[in-house]
């Protein structure tokens, strides 16, 4: 994922701490961020809602990280 790594460190999280909060596996977070795996939906709108940002931002298709309701 585009921002995930920058979003965790930003936090001061290891990405232990941010599996076990999104009850996921490490592994899983790691191939995240390096972009050997993509997330589901489901795990992406965690992701988001965790960070309390946007899936946009989350993705990169956005520099805005708030969820703007049109």
């Amino acid at each position: 994922m585009f921002r995930l790594k920058e979003l965790r460190e930003a936090r001061g999280l290891s990405q232990v701490r941010l599996a076990i909060d999104l009850n996921i596996n490490q592994n899983s977070v790691s191939r995240y961020e390096s972009g050997a795996r993509e997330a589901d939906y489901k795990t992406l709108i965690a992701i988001a809602d965790y960070f309390d940002v946007s899936l946009d931002y989350l993705l990169g298709r956005t520099d805005c990280p708030l969820f703007i309701k049109k």
